[in-house]
């Protein structure tokens, strides 16, 4: 975790509501550093219902293998997370140390292993040592209460420099329903499912199908439209979990993701993942820019989308907004070299609203101090405008500067 927060963060941060049938503990297990807050304990009453999606790395990590494997029985009743060490490319010991990790929580809430997930941050290719895990997750389920969201958001940082959380809260029914999030998240960001560690919480009756279907929709224009570095984690985790328990209170229980009594709760849910993915943008190693890139015109949506992550991963774009400098040169190289249809001589790029190339030429009314005063201030939007169709996407990133190769040259030291 970093001691300097980023100048992007959020400076309105909400109180996060209890949810009823979640408890929440942290603790410091000594994972990595000694007295570090590096472990989360979620406990759940029975009949929660979990979704999930995950990275799509070929080298993903024990914790991802485990949840994929559990994700099938459809129920859960807790989630622990640890940061300072990812279990990843840790062999028949990374296993081993999620299994272990899950029969101690079980024994401590009173479950089964299976209805434990896990999820785990940091460093790659460190066996995990989940008998430091012995006796603490005990202690987790005795103090474990409704409140304490921004510990628990805090306890899965790594180098990220602020805690992020979301909520809303919206009628299912006659019945007020609560959706919180937290997600944790700062490099090695490209994710292709979802994003480094996200978890959503809601107290709405949904079944685990119901749950899944939301969750693999609401992630496309969220977590997967956002890059930092253009690296894919092999953690990426982002799970949801829907305990029930605004039943009692005439929530109606909700089968299908069609089912029309969902389309505010729908909106609701894909605002929190829409909120906290902007902030894992805004939380980019070393970011002092957050970066939007609109691509229209593209002959379809995924076209748009792969030519405006080609923008968004370009190091030199990145350098240049880091610089302050409108060069949209690079903005052209991006476009040409993302492999989809384009037409040199009908492209067009804007910087914060200022056009600065058209038909395939600086614009006639360029105007270098305007634009320059633009690429000053701490949001930039790049829009680049096709004119071959009707495909239009959107994705975040940030700029890349000197303390993000600080940051990650450091890392294992």
């Amino acid at each position: 975790m970093s001691s300097k927060v980023s100048p992007l963060a959020p400076t309105d941060v909400p109180a996060m509501p209890m949810i009823a049938g979640v408890r929440l503990a942290t603790a410091a297990a000594g994972i990595r550093y000694k007295g570090r807050t590096d472990v989360l304990l979620v406990e759940m009453e029975q009949g929660t219902t979990v979704a999930g999606v995950f990275t799509t790395s070929k080298c993903a990590s024990a914790p991802v293998e485990w949840c994929r494997d559990k994700l099938k029985g459809g129920s859960a009743r807790a989630l622990v997370v640890n940061s300072g060490n990812a279990n990843a490319f840790t062999g028949k010991s990374g296993k081993q140390a999620t299994t272990l990790t899950a029969q101690l929580a079980a024994k401590a809430i009173g479950c089964k292993p299976a209805e434990v997930f896990l999820a785990s941050t940091g460093v790659i290719g460190e066996p995990l040592d989940a008998t430091k895990f012995d006796g603490v997750l005990d202690a987790l389920a005795l103090d474990a209460g409704p409140d304490g969201w921004m510990d628990a958001a805090q306890a899965i940082m790594t180098t990220d420099t602020f805690p992020k959380v979301a909520t809303a809260t919206v009628k299912l029914g006659k019945a007020k329903v609560t959706i919180n999030g937290m997600a944790k998240g700062a490099g090695m960001i490209a994710p292709d499912m979802a994003t480094m560690l996200s978890f959503i919480f809601t107290d709405a009756p949904l079944s685990a199908s119901c749950l899944q279907a939301l969750l693999k929709a609401g992630v496309t224009d969220t977590f997967n439209a956002v890059t930092i570095d253009g690296d894919t984690s092999t953690s990426d985790t982002l799970l949801a979990f829907a305990t029930g328990a605004a039943a009692e209170n005439g929530a109606p229980k909700i089968s299908r993701a069609s089912d029309p009594r969902l389309k505010a709760f729908v909106k609701a849910f894909n605002a929190v993942l829409a909120d906290l993915s902007e902030q894992v943008a805004r939380d980019g190693e070393g970011a002092r820019k957050l970066v939007e890139i609109i691509v229209e015109g593209a002959k379809t949506k995924l076209s748009a989308r792969k030519i405006a992550l080609s923008i968004a991963n370009s190091p030199l774009v990145k350098t240049a907004i880091a610089g302050e400098d409108a060069n949209w040169g690079r903005v052209v190289m991006a476009v040409g070299k993302a492999g989809e249809p384009a037409d040199r001589d009908k492209l067009s790029i804007s910087f914060n609203g200022i056009r600065v190339a058209k038909a395939g030429a600086r614009d006639p009314s360029y105007n270098e101090k305007e634009v320059s005063a633009q690429m000053k201030k701490p949001q930039i939007q790049i829009k680049v405008a096709l004119g071959l169709g009707k495909g239009r996407d959107r994705v975040l990133t940030c700029d890349l500067t000197k303390e993000y190769v600080a940051i990650n040259g450091d890392y294992r030291s």
